[in-house]
């Protein structure tokens, strides 16, 4: 070979090198960047993700991003807060925001529009610009274990224009809305984590249903879209969303008069190490379809956070590209549009000249609340210490478990020695439910009892531990922190519409008489 025919060469393997780390989104672990993330971003990755092993406070997030950006100013930092239930900002302490299913009880769209750009403003303020929020799920599945209160609710137009306000919000402040799971991860029973789930609605149910939100997110100009691991035989029988052309080319892609949505922006993938492809099509192999597919960014980082996982990606698409598997133009198109989200995020600016609003979440958690009490038994105010009985589930991985929740914590501050135990379904099985009861009431004693549950519904030992709870203490207050889909009970019932740190504040207070109750 000539030396010119050489050096071509090698500058189009560089090309091709830089435009495959330009599509991944890897996570790392600490606090302060690795050398080899810095390495990598100044060899072409454009862009990084950040969890909540990343954080530990606003100052700390700034110098991290800060440090980012000394090695690339243009890159693209991108992290999963929805607020609520799902939060990195505040994984410690829990989130001064409720969570999608809160803003939909309360279904006040310029609220929802606040509550985003508040959000998105502490954000920016931190170095973030790009959020895998908001999610668009019709929670339409009462047994799904992995939305739930992660959506705006059951209501397909509901949960479209609060989808809207909420990427109108994020995206005036200079950070980039992506929106998920497209094209919805409502209707299922199983968790993309763990499994792959089957979604059996024909293309009707879904024009009507599951994409009523990603249409309104569309029009609003959401800079992003995020895939879900789902499989839709009426769009693809054999291959999940997130690797299916049918799904991301032909629907998504797809200009409305075709039946699309003609979204143009940024396809993002979720998480590619979760059981839905990692154990079905491998890491590598579904970062090369999903790309092939229509995807333009890979997710990857939530559990494999190392530079081996960058690399082996990396090289898995040019060696995709050199065996002819996947389109040099695709791949190149791919990082293109990375390239140019992150030249919006720059000019999009930080929402500068926007007011503060630092207490619209806990105004947002207060007028969330509903509140039932029993016909002819009006409820008294906790005025002395109560026993706290957190009712807990295992948390799903989005949500994580490091997160904490509840109001134990808020009610021992408005009432001193109010105390909090946990029951789990573990002791429930390993003790049975009566004696689990009868522990209870004797650790309680005198005091009043709060019972806190989460999805009731969807836990048969809860529900029978809350029965019997019931049965022998009529007045327990219930705060059901999930999606209220039980009949309410107990002297008082609480329906918060989420977990996060300001629902249970707004809870305290109620049972305590320090604020009006809100709805019923």
């Amino acid at each position: 070979m000539s030396p010119v025919g050489s050096a071509r060469s090698v500058r189009a393997t560089d090309t091709l090198t830089r435009d495959a780390l330009a599509v991944l989104q890897p996570g790392f672990t600490g606090t302060t960047a690795p050398d080899w993330l810095l390495r990598r971003l100044d060899e072409g990755l454009a862009a990084v993700g950040l969890f909540g092993r990343n954080i530990t406070d606003p100052a700390q997030l700034a110098a991290l991003t800060g440090q980012l950006r000394g090695a690339r100013e243009d890159v693209l930092v991108a992290i999963d807060e929805e607020g609520g239930d799902v939060t990195r900002l505040e994984v410690r302490g829990g989130s001064s925001f409720p969570g999608n299913h809160a803003l939909g009880a309360v279904d006040d769209t310029a609220l929802t529009r606040g509550v985003a750009r508040e959000l998105g403003r502490r954000l920016a303020d931190c170095g973030v610009n790009l959020n895998w929020a908001p999610s668009a799920d019709v929670n339409s599945n009462p047994a799904n274990p992995v939305i739930g209160v992660r959506s705006f609710g059951a209501d397909p137009r509901l949960v479209a224009r609060h989808t809207a306000a909420y990427v109108e919000g994020l995206q005036s402040a200079g950070v980039a809305a992506c929106t998920k799971h497209f094209p919805g991860h409502g209707d299922t029973a199983v968790d993309s984590h763990h499994d792959l789930p089957r979604i059996a609605a024909d293309l009707p149910t879904l024009q009507e249903r599951e994409l009523v939100p990603f249409r309104a997110a569309v029009a609003a100009g959401t800079r992003a879209v995020m895939s879900a691991h789902i499989l839709l035989p009426a769009l693809d029988d054999s291959r999940p969303a997130t690797l299916s052309p049918a799904a991301l080319h032909g629907l998504l892609r797809a200009p409305a008069d075709e039946g699309g949505l003609g979204f143009d922006g940024l396809i993002v993938t979720d998480g590619m190490e979760m059981q839905a492809i990692s154990a079905t099509f491998g890491i590598e192999r579904g970062s090369v379809l999903a790309i092939g597919a229509g995807a333009d960014a890979i997710c990857v980082g939530g559990g494999l956070a190392d530079e081996d996982t960058v690399l082996r990606l990396r090289d898995a698409l040019v060696r995709a590209v050199r065996d002819g598997e996947l389109s040099e133009k695709r791949l190149a198109d791919a990082a293109a549009r990375v390239r140019a989200l992150a030249r919006w995020t720059r000019s999009a600016g930080a929402g500068e000249g926007a007011a503060p609003a630092p207490g619209i979440g806990l105004t947002a958690a207060r007028r969330a609340l509903r509140v039932t009490t029993t016909a002819g038994r009006p409820y008294e105010p906790l005025t002395g210490p109560a026993h706290v009985a957190a009712f807990t589930p295992l948390a799903n991985i989005a949500v994580g478990d490091d997160t904490p929740w509840g109001v134990g914590a808020e009610l021992a501050r408005l009432v001193p020695g109010t105390e909090t135990a946990a029951y789990s379904a573990e002791s429930a099985a390993r003790a049975g439910t009566r004696a689990l009861i009868d522990g209870l009431l004797t650790a309680a004693g005198d005091r009043r009892v709060v019972a806190v549950v989460r999805d009731v519904h969807r836990h048969p030992w809860m529900a029978d531990a809350l029965d019997a709870l019931l049965t022998a203490r009529p007045d327990t207050a219930v705060v059901e922190m999930g999606v209220p889909q039980a009949p309410p009970r107990g002297a008082l019932h609480i329906a918060t519409h989420g977990a996060a740190r300001v629902c249970g504040q707004a809870a305290a207070e109620t049972l305590t008489g320090r604020t009006p109750g809100h709805g019923t």
